[in-house]
């Protein structure tokens, strides 16, 4: 089959630090290569992969991330060529998505990998049917608004090579912590738990953004002061990797329906147990009692003794159940079974109306906020003449 797997823009694939959206991507599209597929990657500059590697950008536009114009440049050259491809695999954003309900072409296969905010939703009421959506959790399946279809769930996966089995924490015996800085992801609660309990906690937080840089200055930072907290920003994989390697326990205090939570999967390959409050993915990516423990949101006292009884947890365990459910084998094996299954549909003789709604339906008040919004410039790309010759799109 010849697939075109579309990544963000926005970093490497593989990341060579944070980007969760890119590790799957890069797991994916690897595996396909190897399960005998012809894959083409697009992707920013500095992506390698066993597909074809395709990129706009020489360099990730990783300081404009969420620009729409850089969006939109990064995937019409994907788009431009879908005949050559069976399927076209999306994990952009509104950008990729958009065209692939507008176009005629191949299947779009578009994986949904945040969450279902307002403006999700109106957006995806307003595209129909006219692509197949893919959760990444049970949860993130049944939070779709019931207007809206979501024909397939395919857990993320990751590689069991890149996230060695270690059968012993470090001497230590640390606590960890890995994600953003934001309220989502509670580091400070990661902090408040440490404290609580006399704990050397290990950090690994992503603080590159103002929004990110402002949450840790306002609320992780006062709490440091006289705690034993050591705090690696903006690292490696491999730092993140190491420091959940050696834990005893792994913090996971959301603060919101995660979709998936690829750190517990990450933390559980190598054998750390996962203490995580019970929202969104974590109730079904974590067996607890076995691989973590799920205490109910917000009980700090509860999150505190769960953190106490990690030591008991069997870190064997916590390896084998990633190696059933969550090998990067398996979401390869998934999206198979997706993409044979969209193929034949498209296949089919049309018994309906594929006419997106977006075609169809009046501008709402949300359509007009968007129209006043200020216009962005960039510089222009490489190979413009690829890019905007659009006219036989």
């Amino acid at each position: 089959m010849r697939i075109l797997e579309i990544a963000p823009p926005w970093f490497t694939v593989p990341p060579t630090g944070y980007g969760g959206i890119e590790q799957v991507v890069a797991q994916l599209a690897d595996g396909l290569v190897d399960a005998g597929h012809d894959v083409t990657l697009l992707a920013s500059g500095g992506s390698t992969s066993k597909a074809t590697v395709r990129n706009v950008f020489d360099v990730p536009p990783s300081a404009e991330l969420g620009s729409t114009c850089h969006e939109l440049i990064h995937v019409v050259n994907g788009y431009h060529r879908r005949a050559a491809f069976d399927v076209i695999h999306d994990h952009s954003g509104f950008t990729g998505a958009a065209f692939g309900a507008l176009l005629d072409g191949p299947p779009v296969v578009h994986t949904l990998h945040g969450p279902w905010t307002p403006e999700v939703e109106v957006f995806h009421r307003s595209i129909g049917d006219a692509l197949h959506r893919v959760a990444i959790s049970d949860d993130q399946r049944s939070r779709a608004p019931h207007d809206v279809t979501v024909g397939h769930m395919v857990h993320n996966g990751i590689s069991l090579t890149e996230h060695p089995f270690r059968a012993e924490p470090d001497a230590d015996r640390h606590l960890a912590f890995v994600g953003r800085a934001n309220l989502e992801k509670g580091p400070e609660v990661a902090v408040h738990v440490a404290r609580l309990l006399g704990r050397h906690l290990k950090m690994a937080v992503k603080i590159n953004e103002p929004a990110e840089q402002m949450y840790w200055d306002e609320h992780v930072a006062p709490l440091l002061e006289g705690a034993d907290v050591e705090v690696v920003r903006n690292g490696t994989k491999q730092d993140a990797i190491d420091i959940m390697s050696g834990a005893e326990a792994t913090l996971f205090p959301i603060a919101w329906p995660e979709p998936f939570g690829l750190v517990m999967v990450e933390s559980m390959a190598v054998g750390t147990p996962v203490i995580a409050y019970a929202a969104g993915a974590s109730l079904e990516v974590i067996d607890s009692g076995r691989t973590g423990v799920l205490v109910p949101p917000d009980d700090l006292d509860a999150f505190v003794a769960a953190v106490r009884s990690a030591g008991s947890l069997d870190r064997a365990m916590c390896r084998a159940h990633v190696v059933e459910h969550f090998s990067s084998a398996a979401m390869v094996a998934g999206y198979e079974v997706v993409f044979a299954d969209v193929t034949q549909q498209h296949l089919r003789p049309r018994t309906s109306d594929r006419t997106p709604a977006l075609l169809r339906r009046q501008p709402s008040e949300w359509d007009r906020r968007q129209d006043g919004r200020r216009p962005i410039t960039i510089d222009a790309p490489r190979r413009p003449g690829e890019l905007l010759d659009v006219a036989q799109t």
